[in-house]
């Protein structure tokens, strides 16, 4: 979805409401402390992307994410709520839905879900939301992708606040949403119509309610838990009504679930699980904590029950529920809060605590149930991984790899990947991390503890230290661009270490307060800082000294970003603007609107800044900063922003949160497409790996390898064996088949012969048959040819009848007619009478109105006068009301000032009275502990009675059965024996054929030691090599011993004449320095003259080489070129060559022509000589030129023309030639010259 042009803050959506579909599962760890805690949650980091927002530098805005959830911000708790204000939220989850491309987008100026309800048909999800203070119910199509709003439920005819719980009925038409307090409604819709059906107030107490559902099989029946509640409800004419009665003392009730159409089973926090059939108590269990004394105390109480559970149902394919409760109810230390049940096939689990889930089988012919099974923390598996379940302190990324470092205050640190959406490692520590920052490799990671500064590998499957610092409390620790460096924060001093040599290089100290944000230039040669004090220091790490400064005490500086051309400077404070520093002066601030930035960065490009406010929302603008209201805001977290980072590409923005999220944004440009990269860099694949960790798994791989080629030989004989069996079971199969296949054949025959007989029997049947029915046809015919002539004579009489009625009718018809014509005539001279008379009454009724209007407007005026007359003396009256009231409220307030101070006294003797009673409750909990402790030993010793009575029975049970076996064995044995010896009959032969085994073997065994003997040849040839490699490489690490001596002295040569330079004012002292320099060096061994004079070689050899490789260059540039003139050259003189032989071919064809022309001149000539002959009569003055006198001209014109053209030829031959001979390259173009059209015939005789 696209920014428009009015910038409206569209809603966040995630990628999916679930695993791409549905909820998806946020788990929380806390292992370490015993507190495996599993919270159904959005994750964060699956797969891919769903609805996009999309921003870009010069218009605007950030993309949207990675997360598939959007988080609700902080919301005050509404008012008759406890203070602590409990917060409690169920979320179902489908694996119907999993997998699937969309996701569901929350609605826009959303302030948080509250609850989600999946419906039984896995079509539907319904989300309880807040908008803009309004509370909203919107249901998504899941079938759709991306997942569509199909009804949203905004317009409520009953007060309410907020839907605490959804539920679908069975058949997914009817939904039912639980209110809080005060009003506590429970509404009950047909969804899909948007019509209410009932609505009742569940309770009058203001008691907060957790759960409702629907019964499995029942769309009219619901069932209600809450703190003291427990209420079923049927809907009965358009109405809810209450169908059970709560008996005995009321408990919080956590959870529920439907184990039958009638029956369900209850959990409160105290540990008891209630089984309620028809709303009547029938059975009733306490859960028992089996943690020791000791445990109790060192494991800290967790603030909420949270657990996640999902059991497959035999009767139906619907999947149980997943649920997750929180609440803030006190829990007890010995009773574990059963916050969640899920019903499967054979019972029932329930959650028993933090971390632990017991399982509950029917018992049978009983009522209750019984358990069979208790699961701890540790055996829980992950669904995706696990996330951070406190606030994030540190995020950090790298150059080389994707990769994504987090810490947080759960004592963890993780290692993410940002493009496979994956946790890539995971550590917990003993103490609290409150910084990281990665390596521009993604090899090192450096975390700052409450205890020390941590240098760490990042190997492939573990996070190790390998330096420690003591940097007590590193709120901030950064890498420099390059990773020769890292930089460090103690309070109000940052330290800068070297990587490489871990030294101390620098000590910036120059705060006031404590450091907040430090950030490197692009060429590590500046640091920034700011902090706490007020003040933005610009320090340079070549002199330690600060080079700029800008304080202001009013701001307290929480981050700080750089351009990065390292000129400007931005930061946020706690006074609500974003000001850009360079040249230590604020050059502009840029208002925030009511919002605390707290993060900044700007990407690398330089175009874009982002930022995260106290709210949780980030915000996009572009650079320069607009002064008016110009950015993009999108809802991301729950909490205020604590870091954010974008990746070296700008392809992603990373942030992270006190709500313990970490959120992926992709960024796109205004138009939705992807920035592009500026240049294409693979990620680096390579992984840290000890050499111990190496030598173990190929330790492992060496034993894995032989124990697979054991089992391949056990297999091979199993195999055999099986083989073996088969076959003689085949040849068994066999037989039988044959034996049945000539029985078949017989019974065949049999049945052959009975078919023969039946066929006769049918043939002569069937002539009968045929017989008998000819017979019947003929009757027929005959039958029927005589009542045709009767029926045809009956239609001819009919016939006759029908056209006399129709003459008959005809003349009715004329008379009828002729009287309806005479009637109408009547009719309308009757009703335009009447016409007439009716528009004079209207015209009278007319006037009479117009009258009565006339009145009306008056008596209108003289009413309005009256009014506002009235209304004067209203207004006077209740002034002067108003004034006696403002003397009353002052003496009243007077009173209440007295009141205050009696109140504050009376206040004081209540605290010190609850103070007290405090105190008694806490000795009666000690008090009500022990007893309960010592009822479950006593339980606990009577339950080892009856378990070693039930283990007596047992081995009693058991030694009767084991004789029977030993009876039964003994018979087994003497048949076995039997066998034994048939088997020792027919190993014989077997036998026979081992010992020939034996002798190839041994023949083989030969050959084997002859390999031997050549691998040990081969061995020795090895170790010879290995022994020169290595005093090869003794040499080698002397000549680098060597090089490194001459480096060495170089640079303390360059140090003593630097020196040195400084004395050029000073002859003297300029003098005596150069005299210590030829004394120092200069005479010292011939070592640095022989290296100076190999290092003048080597500079002569490589300006030689240059100069040759320039020179070959400019050659093969010129051949180049001249080549390419060549060819062009080649293709003219192709293309004149083809227009020639063109023109050859032309002249050949009028040569052809003439030549024709020739032989009938020729022939002509021939005939006027005989008439010449013939008439000689004529005088020769009178003759015309004759035509053997133009055939002579002609046939030299001729003559001369070929013997032109064949001198032509001949020399555009020769010069083909000789360009021929002068290219070598064959042209590009892959024309072929026109052929020479040859002449064949000959030129007739003259």
């Amino acid at each position: 979805m696209t920014t428009g042009a009015a910038r409206q803050r569209p809603g966040l959506a995630g990628r999916d409401v679930g695993d791409r579909g549905a909820a998806a599962a946020r788990v929380r760890a806390a292992a370490r402390r015993g507190e495996q805690r599993l919270l159904l949650r959005r994750a964060d980091h699956h797969l891919p992307r769903g609805q996009r927002l999309r921003a870009v530098p010069r218009g605007a805005a950030l993309a949207e994410a990675h997360p598939r959830y959007q988080p609700a911000p902080p919301r005050p708790a509404p008012a008759g709520r406890e203070a602590r204000g409990a917060r409690r939220r169920a979320v179902a989850q489908s694996r119907a839905c999993r997998g699937r491309p969309g996701g569901a987008r929350g609605s826009e100026k959303s302030q948080g879900m509250l609850a989600l309800a999946i419906s039984p048909n896995r079509r539907y999800l319904a989300i309880s939301e807040m908008v803009q203070e309004k509370p909203t119910i919107t249901i998504y199509e899941l079938s759709s992708v991306p997942c569509k709003k199909r009804k949203v439920l905004n317009s409520f005819d009953f007060p309410v606040e907020q839907f605490l719980s959804l539920a679908f009925s069975p058949d997914s038409k009817y939904l039912v949403a639980q209110t809080g307090p005060p009003e506590s409604n429970l509404a009950y819709w047909m969804w899909e119509k948007q019509r209410l059906m009932a609505i009742v107030r569940a309770d009058t107490q203001n008691n907060p309610v957790y759960q409702v559902s629907f019964n499995p099989q029942d769309n009219t029946q619901i069932c209600i838990t809450g703190n003291g509640i427990f209420k079923l409800f049927r809907y009965i004419e358009g109405a809810l009504k209450q169908t059970n009665f709560q008996r005995g003392e009321p408990q919080n009730y956590l959870s529920h679930a439907w184990l039958s159409e009638e029956r369900v089973i209850v959990g409160s926090d105290m540990g008891k699980l209630f089984l309620f059939e028809s709303g009547d108590l029938r059975w009733e269990t306490n859960i028992e904590c089996k943690k020791s004394p000791s445990e109790i105390e060192k494991d800290e109480l967790p603030k909420d029950s949270e657990s996640l559970l999902e059991f497959v149902t035999g009767s139906s394919p619907d999947l149980a529920n997943e649920m997750v409760l929180e609440g803030d109810v006190p829990q007890q230390v010995s009773l574990p809060r059963i916050s969640a049940i899920a019903v499967y096939s054979k019972g029932f689990a329930c959650s028993a605590g933090s971390g632990v889930v017991l399982l509950f089988e029917k018992i049978e012919d009983k009522e209750g149930y019984r358990e069979i099974r208790e699961i701890r923390g540790e055996h829980f598996v992950y669904l995706s991984f696990p996330l951070h379940s406190a606030a994030i302190t540190g995020l950090a990324t790298c150059i080389r790899k994707p990769l994504v470092a987090t810490c947080s205050l759960d004592r963890s640190v993780r290692i993410w990947n940002y493009e496979a959406n994956t946790l890539e490692l995971y550590k917990e520590y003993q103490e609290e991390a409150y910084a990281v920052s990665l390596h521009p490799t993604g090899l090192y990671i450096v975390v700052g503890f409450s205890d020390k500064l941590r240098l760490m590998n990042l190997l492939i499957d573990d996070i190790r230290t390998f330096k420690e610092f003591t940097v007590r409390g590193c709120r901030e620790c950064v890498f420099s661009n390059g990773g020769h460096l890292f930089a460090a924060v103690n309070g109000n001093v940052i330290h800068v270490y070297s990587t490489t040599s871990f030294e101390n290089i620098n000590n910036l100290k120059g705060h006031n307060g404590k450091v907040r944000s430090v950030m490197w230039s692009a060429d590590d040669n500046k640091l920034i800082s700011c902090g706490t004090d007020g003040a933005v220091y610009e320090w340079s790490l070549l002199t330690g000294n600060r080079e700029s400064e800008c304080v202001l005490k009013t701001c307290s500086y929480s981050s700080v970003a750089i351009s990065p051309d390292a000129k400007i400077i931005f930061a946020v404070g706690s006074d609500q603007t974003l000001k850009e520093i360079s040249d230590s002066s604020i050059l502009r601030e840029v208002p925030t609107f009511d919002v605390v930035y707290t993060a900044i960065v700007v990407s690398h490009s330089g175009r874009m800044v982002f930022v995260g406010t106290s709210m949780g929302t980030i915000r996009s603008m572009k650079y320069p900063l607009p002064l008016h209201k110009e950015f993009n805001e999108y809802q991301a977290h729950a909490g205020p922003i604590t870091k954010i980072s974008i990746t070296c590409d700008d392809q992603f923005l990373l942030t992270v949160s006190e709500d313990g999220c970490l959120i992926i944004w992709k960024v796109y440009d205004k138009e939705g497409r992807g920035l592009k990269r500026e240049r294409e860099v693979g990620y680096a694949d390579e992984v840290l790996i000890t050499k111990a960790d190496m030598e173990e798994k190929t330790l492992v791989m060496k034993e894995l390898k032989s124990r697979v080629e054991e089992l391949q030989m056990e297999n091979m004989y199993q195999l055999r064996l099986k083989d073996m069996s088969y076959n003689e079971k085949i040849k068994e199969l066999t037989e039988k088949f044959i034996e049945e296949m000539e029985s078949l054949k017989i019974k065949n025959q049999v049945l052959k012969a009975e078919k023969e007989k039946l066929e006769l029997q049918h043939q002569e049947q069937f002539s009968e048959l045929m017989e008998k029915q000819a017979r019947e046809v003929q009757d027929l015919e005959s039958g029927n040819s005589q009542k045709l002539l009767l029926e045809y004579e009956k239609y001819q009489e009919l016939q006759m009848k029908s056209q006399r009625m129709q003459e008959e009718y005809e003349k009715q018809l004329h008379d009828m007619e002729e009287s309806k014509n005479q009637a109408l005539e009547e009719l309308t001279e009757y009703y335009e009478a009447k016409l007439h008379e009716k528009s004079a009454l209207l015209e009278e009724a007319q006037d009479d109105a117009r009258q009565q209007l006339r009145e009306f407007e008056e008596t209108k005026k003289q009413i309005e006068e009256d009014e506002d007359r009235e209304i004067q003396e209203i207004k006077i009256k209740y002034e002067r009301r108003l004034r006696e009231e403002r003397e009353s409220n002052l003496r009243l307030k007077g009173e209440t000032g007295i009141m205050r101070k009696k109140f504050s006294s009376l206040q004081k003797e209540i605290e010190e009275r609850s103070s007290d009673i405090e105190a008694m409750k806490i000795e009666q909990q000690k008090l009500q502990g022990i007893i309960k402790s010592l009822e479950k030993d006593i339980l606990g010793l009577k339950r080892e009675i009856q378990e070693r009575d039930e283990t007596i029975q047992d081995k009693e049970k058991r030694i009767y059965d084991l004789k029977k076996k030993n009876q039964e064995l003994e018979k087994f044995k003497f048949v076995l024996d039997y066998k034994i010896k048939e088997l020792k009959k027919q190993i014989e032969p077997r036998e026979n054929d081992i010992r020939a085994m034996k002798e190839q073997i041994h023949e083989m065994e030969g050959e084997l030691e002859c390999f031997h003997k050549q691998n040990t040849q081969l061995e020795l040839n090895i170790t010879e090599l290995r022994q020169k490699l290595k005093a090869t490489d003794r040499e080698m690490h002397k000549e680098r011993q060597k090089e490194r001596d001459m480096e060495a002295l170089v640079k303390r040569f360059k140090t003593d004449l630097h020196n040195c330079v400084g004395f050029i004012q000073e002859p003297k002292r300029l003098k005596e320095g150069i005299r210590e320099l030829y004394t120092k060096y200069v005479q010292q061994a011939d070592m640095v003259e022989i290296v100076g004079v190999d290092t003048d070689l080597q500079q002569e050899y490589t300006r030689q080489r240059e100069h040759l490789e320039r020179n070959l260059a400019t050659l093969k540039k010129k051949v180049v070129k001249e080549s390419e003139i060549h060819r062009a050259d080649y293709v003219r003189i192709m293309q004149e060559n083809v227009s020639l032989i063109k023109e050859i071919n032309e002249l050949r064809r009028e040569l052809k022509v003439t030549r024709t022309q020739v032989h009938d001149l020729q022939s002509a000539l021939g005939l006027t000589r005989k008439k010449q002959g013939i008439s000689n009569t004529v005088p020769s003055g009178e003759l015309l030129p004759s035509p053997g006198v133009l055939r002579l001209n002609l046939e030299k014109e001729t003559e001369k023309i070929i013997k032109m053209q064949q001198l032509e030829i001949k020399r555009l031959q020769d010069q083909i030639q000789g360009q021929e001979q002068g290219f070598v390259v064959r042209p590009l173009s892959g024309r072929r010259l026109p052929t020479l059209e040859t002449e064949s015939e000959e030129l007739p005789p003259q």
